[in-house]
């Protein structure tokens, strides 16, 4: 699978909301710098886990929309809005935040990240 199949693959799954489906995209080294809206955050293996398993509580449904991805060997690059369905209203989706990511795949996972972004 290429670098570019790999990242469309795993924003296409339910991977940001179930940690199961997560394991199978990340390396178990996998380290990311992400710059949000509430500052610099870095999370590994096991952090990146806990976020997965925290967006599961509070969303039944999580789809991103990809607008742009480049890719240059081992490297992809994305851009991408994420929306979500509360379970309070599963009937509604809501936008909630635009990110840029960076991603180095190494031994077919995602290995290195560098992310930004925004609330919407």
């Amino acid at each position: 699978m290429s670098a570019k199949e790999i990242v469309l693959k795993f924003y296409k799954s339910d991977a940001l909301i179930d940690s199961e489906i997560m394991k199978e995209f990340v390396h178990p080294e996998i380290l990311i710098d992400w710059n949000s809206t509430k500052g610099f955050i870095q999370m590994n293996y096991d952090s990146l886990m806990d976020l997965s398993n925290e967006l599961s509580r509070a969303y039944v449904r999580s789809k991103v929309r990809i607008s742009h991805i480049i890719v240059e060997k081992d490297i992809v690059s994305v851009r991408y809005s994420h929306f979500v369905k509360t379970i309070e209203n599963p009937r509604e989706e809501m936008l909630l935040a635009h990110f840029m990511a960076i991603w180095q795949i190494k031994d077919n996972k995602l290995f290195r990240g560098y992310q930004m972004s925004q609330l919407s």
